[in-house]
């Protein structure tokens, strides 16, 4: 197998800290994405490269037997065994983001390698041994708008396209497997599995606990103190509000039924509850300064 620099594939120095691989990976993610580079081999080709490395680099072990095997690190575990005189035979399954497999030649140069081999192959009892495909994991970015309704994406997967149906109400970091769409098996043994993890990012005002919504809503200070009505955003539209009279800076408001949507439990939804902020008006003429000074004074005489 050819070897691969990931350090160089992310375009970072060997000592870069989890941060840097990190902020390298998204970059670089975004750039070759398919979905932004639809049809693109070559874009397709450097993207499956990118989640391969930052899968070894953002993992201190798998770092640290990369860093020691180079090209043999995902063999790591053999090799300390054999270095101790010990052998075990068995597939320790390896992970890799759309992209790349251990083949049946990988496997069987591996093991002729280490134990040596005069049939092509490892074996077992004259029959050539099976092995589970690869399990693939990647990333999937989504905006915070897009979690709030189900919706379908399609992502290529070693040059497969995968019709995705992503349910409302999907968590950030939560990770979904589909079965199968990994690697391909060895000797006939079983593909591997398809793990999604997802990245939610938020560009609203709104922020999100589960399935329930928070936002802030500004509240002029005549409103607050003589009541009204006044018109809030929710996260799917507009509602318009009655205001109590004498309604105090950091009064929250629930309504039931306007929060994010319960994953998986067709329309249901959480709540939102918004936090009144009142708003003291600003550049008063002088008329607005009296009419307050007698206000202040009606307020003080009211209570001696």
């Amino acid at each position: 197998m050819d070897f691969i620099d990931y350090y160089q594939t992310l375009g970072i120095p060997k000592d870069a800290t989890e941060a840097d691989v990190k902020k390298a990976y998204r970059k670089l993610a975004r750039k070759y994405h398919p979905d932004v580079n639809p049809d693109d081999k070559e874009a397709d080709r450097k993207f499956k490269e990118i989640n391969e490395a930052n899968e070894v680099l953002s993992n201190s072990e798998k770092r640290k037997q990369y860093d020691k095997y180079g090209k043999d690190w995902k063999h790591a575990e053999q090799f300390e065994q054999r270095d101790s005189g010990g052998y075990t035979y068995r597939q320790r399954p390896d992970t890799g983001d759309f992209g790349g497999g251990f083949s049946e030649s990988d496997y069987s140069d591996f093991f002729e390698s280490m134990f040596g081999s005069s049939g092509g192959g490892f074996s077992q009892g004259g029959r050539r041994a099976k092995f589970r495909g690869q399990d693939y994991h990647a990333e999937l970015h989504l905006n915070l708008r897009d979690a709030y309704r189900t919706h379908q994406q399609v992502l290529t997967v070693n040059g497969e396209k995968i019709r995705l149906t992503i349910a409302a109400g999907i968590a950030d970091g939560q990770t979904i497997k589909i079965k199968g769409k990994g690697g391909k098996g060895v000797n006939g043994g079983p593909d591997g599995d398809l793990y999604i993890k997802f990245h939610l990012e938020n560009d609203t005002a709104f922020q999100r606990e589960g399935d329930q919504l928070f936002a802030t809503v500004d509240l002029d200070l005549y409103t607050a103190i003589l009541g009204g009505e006044i018109v809030a955003e929710t996260f799917d539209g507009k509602v318009k509000l009655k205001v109590p009279s004498e309604t105090q800076s950091g009064t929250k408001v629930r309504l039931k039924g306007k929060g994010f949507p319960r994953y998986k439990m067709e329309g249901e939804f959480g709540d939102l509850i918004l936090t009144y902020a009142v708003k003291n008006p600003t550049n008063l003429s002088e008329a607005e300064k009296q009419l307050f000074e007698q206000l202040r004074k009606l307020r003080h005489h009211g209570k001696s």
